[in-house]
């Protein structure tokens, strides 16, 4: 069997959200489909992928490691965070097409169930502090066992979408605000995480997080920004609760640090960033000889979804699994076949590959085009700060 053909699908579905999905033929009739993660890159993601089509078209897909490195090494200059998604997307696709051909699922070849399903955490919203309890009973009453939300910006986004604004004193003050009303609400049985985005200095984490501690939070995530893998030293010594990062960080080598340090509780490995599932399982194998749990990050596709969910069927050390929204409840037509879910808790299906299907005549018709950029957020001096 060999690859006769990698093609990128920047597609959106019937509610206008986008997916950056790569199918790879061979000659044998099978194919598989991966996920590239930053759709905001995705023209140069597809430009990565067509350069890095030069060496899989022709190889076994049963290669995954050698496929792997081909593609991390073989322009000399290790792969950058761009081709790491392109990557990332082309190996998916590989462990798809290995688990048709066996005739098994994914998590099969990644060594076998070690659980039957896997507990996940939706994305909670709101505008008002109402607004995200409300939601967050919702999702209780719904079976979700979790319950996520983000750190809140002070003023602007809906009067300004390009002009949000968000004060560290401030957002600190409601975040505070809003754990306490949503342990309230929904009990001590529920499980709260909160993602800083990044957005906060560490002065401003710590100070945080030690007002949060009485909440009983299930992490904090990404409470820095993640250049500097190195600066979870000075949190660590600072912040009793647990911590969760890794989402921007592409390959093992971001990981190695704070792995062997012990400095974070759990791994926010990205599968379509970190450079598939190949990648994935040294990160995560890694983080077990330290105790620490993966958290795959996911807030694509059901693509990424079925990845994220193989591997954590197939991995001892996990805490819990990112997903946006309940499998099968959006995007159905253009993928028809999507991995299961019940009570909380998502799971792959006993077929052979990812158990996702994307319906091509859907796809042709319904093409994504990324414009633009994110909406801008700062502080209130004007200075720029993470969106």
């Amino acid at each position: 069997m060999k690859v006769t053909q990698v093609r990128s699908f920047p597609v959106q579905d019937d509610e206008g959200r986008g997916y950056f999905i790569v199918r790879v033929d061979t000659d044998a009739g099978i194919h598989g489909l991966g996920e590239a993660g930053i759709r905001n890159w995705g023209g140069a993601i597809a430009q990565a992928v067509d350069h890095l089509s030069e060496l899989i078209v022709g190889a076994d897909p049963w290669q995954t490691e050698r496929l792997w490195q081909l593609m991390f090494r073989a322009g000399f200059f290790p792969a950058d965070k761009v081709y790491a998604c392109a990557i990332s997307a082309i190996d998916i696709a590989l462990w798809d097409i290995k688990g048709k051909a066996a005739g098994m699922p994914v998590y099969r070849l990644l060594g076998g169930p070690v659980r039957d399903k896997v507990v996940c955490y939706p994305h909670s919203q709101g505008a008002t502090t109402q607004a995200l309890v409300d939601n967050a009973r919702r999702q209780v009453d719904e079976g979700w066992r979790f319950v996520r939300w983000g750190q809140p910006e002070t003023s602007g986004r809906l009067e300004a979408p390009d002009n949000a604004v968000l004060d560290p004193h401030k957002s600190v003050a409601l975040a505070v605000e809003q754990m306490r009303a949503i342990r309230e609400a929904v009990g001590p049985e529920i499980e709260l995480c909160f993602d800083v985005h990044t957005r906060l200095d560490p002065p401003h984490v710590i100070r945080m997080c030690k007002w949060l501690e009485e909440f009983h939070p299930f992490f904090i995530e990404d409470p820095i920004r993640s250049e500097n893998p190195a600066s979870y030293r000075n949190l660590a010594r600072h912040v009793s609760l647990p911590i969760a990062a890794g989402e921007q960080w592409a390959t093992k080598w971001p990981f190695r640090e704070v792995i062997e340090e012990e400095l974070i509780s759990y791994a926010r490995i990205d599968l379509c960033i970190a450079g598939g599932l190949t990648e994935a399982l040294k990160i995560t194998h890694s983080a077990e000889t330290h105790y620490i749990d993966i958290a795959p990050h996911n807030p694509l596709g059901p693509v990424s979804a079925a990845a994220c969910v193989a591997l954590c069927m197939a991995s001892t050390n996990v805490g819990v699994q990112e997903m946006p929204r309940r499998p099968g409840s959006f995007a159905r037509e253009l993928f028809p076949r999507q991995i299961g879910w019940q009570d909380g808790f998502a799971f792959a299906h006993d077929t052979p590959g990812l158990g996702v299907e994307m319906d091509l005549d859907v796809a042709a018709g319904s093409p994504f085009t990324q414009h633009g950029w994110p909406p801008r957020l700062s502080r209130e001096d004007g200075a720029f700060t993470n969106w």
